[in-house]
């Protein structure tokens, strides 16, 4: 493995090493700029960097001429930006079948291959996935680590933590986001960073993903509205009409459905899907997607707002928060093998978080800014939830928690066991 003395460790370099040891080949996807290459150099001994025009136009030359040299060199070999060359992928795979040996090939991309129909196999079985994230507050050195997930998943004594973080850093790690290099940069110039990658989203980034053409001002308008409705589980038609509303552009139902499917191939969106449990109740579960940006920075740059607006609008803050926490939890279930969903029923009973694992356990989360009030209402939502489950169908939760922007301590309430945890605290 490379090392480099400036890198931050990643919850996605114990995924690689993991996943490489059970198959010939490693997938890492995600969004541009999150990490991904400089994660996969940690572990290659070779490169065929397909992001550098000249090694692209090279390599394009050789597919035709010697084609078996673009997978030759000491391995792991990694192929950067593959995506570029979609022909790899089956060359990949039969070269894995060919040597019958793992932790043979990684590749990195950022975006979705616009022709995927057109790879004659899947890779299944021969390459496996990993889906890499902005860095955590955890990762990026902004989370203390104080209380695991894994510790209360496994039942084990926490301890009440302090917690140093205050609403204005939150305020401003939102704008940030969790974008590697930005990261390393302190103040306004990081929040420009993190501008200048939404404008690249609707300004360049959009007309490269397939061979369909898109209008810029619509992927702009639709960032804007997704980021009004980020949290909450709204149709496309409503997405279309508050687009209207406040733009007063005609857009239909079908563009916006392309422009969102386009963005989840760039890993700009990521939807949450609900969560169906074995309930008492025999409300209906709604099992519509909940919108969410694969960082917060995003919404925040498509509403182009800073943490001065965040501070002075707290509503649209802890709609933020949420945002941020949701991309936290996403990358520390990672680490325990669990996903993340929503629960939502047709009377009313909402949940924002549950981190179910692959065992079967999981646990109920609330996320609130902070504060008593919210606090206490997030604690009753997970009460009643938690009294709806039929516990003779799957187990109890392993823990319930409310998950805050502020507050002093991490803690466990003595009338309900239920942990209130400050994000600051959070490791997985």
């Amino acid at each position: 493995m490379n090392t480099t003395g400036s890198y931050k460790k990643r919850i996605a370099d114990l995924l690689l090493s993991h996943r490489l040891q059970g198959k010939g080949a490693i997938l890492i996807e995600g969004p541009k700029w999150c990490g991904k290459t400089t994660t996969a150099k940690q572990f290659a001994n070779s490169i065929l960097d397909l992001g550098d025009s000249s090694v692209l136009s090279n390599a394009q030359i050789a597919f035709h001429v010697n084609p078996s040299a673009l997978l030759t060199g000491e391995t792991p070999r990694l192929l950067d930006e593959w995506q570029s060359m979609p022909p790899l992928w089956d060359m990949v795979r039969s070269e894995v079948d060919r040597r019958q040996a793992l932790g043979q090939f990684i590749l990195t991309g950022s975006s979705v291959p616009p022709k995927l129909n057109q790879l004659q196999h899947s890779g299944t079985g021969r390459i496996g996935n990993i889906l890499m994230r902005p860095m955590s507050l955890w990762e990026s050195g902004e989370s203390t680590g104080g209380v695991s997930l894994g510790d209360l998943f496994a039942g084990k004594i926490v301890y009440t933590q302090s917690n140093e973080m205050d609403i204005h850093q939150i305020a401003y790690l939102i704008c940030r986001g969790g974008w590697p290099q930005s990261t390393l940069i302190d103040g306004d110039v990081a929040l420009d960073e993190a501008q200048d990658y939404v404008e690249a989203i609707y300004q360049r980034d959009i007309h490269r993903i397939d061979d369909v053409r898109r209008s810029s001002e619509r992927t702009r308008l639709l960032l804007r509205s997704y980021a009004r409705h980020q949290g909450g589980a709204v149709s496309y038609k409503r997405l279309c009409d508050d687009i209207k509303e406040n733009d007063n552009m005609s857009i239909t139902y079908e563009t916006v459905s392309d422009y969102v499917e386009a963005l989840k191939k760039m890993f700009v969106i990521e939807d949450m899907p609900a969560w169906n449990p074995n309930l008492r109740s025999k409300a209906a579960i709604q099992t519509s997607d909940t919108r969410y940006f694969i960082d917060p920075s995003i919404a925040a740059g498509a509403l182009s707002i800073g943490p001065e607006d965040l501070l002075n609008d707290l509503r649209t803050c802890g709609l933020m928060f949420e945002t941020m926490a949701v991309r936290d939890l996403r990358v520390y279930a990672d680490a325990l093998s669990g996903k993340v969903f929503h629960f939502r029923n047709a009377d009313g009973l909402e949940c924002d978080a549950v981190l179910h694992r692959r065992n079967g356990t999981y646990g109920l989360i609330e996320i609130k800014l902070g504060g008593p009030d919210l606090i206490e209402k997030g604690a009753d939502t997970l009460k009643r939830l938690s009294a709806k489950i039929n516990t003779e169908k799957m187990p109890a939760p392993s823990f319930m928690m409310v998950l805050t922007a502020v507050g002093e301590y991490a803690y466990q309430r003595k009338q309900d066991d239920i942990w209130v945890i400050p994000i600051g605290c959070l490791k997985p």
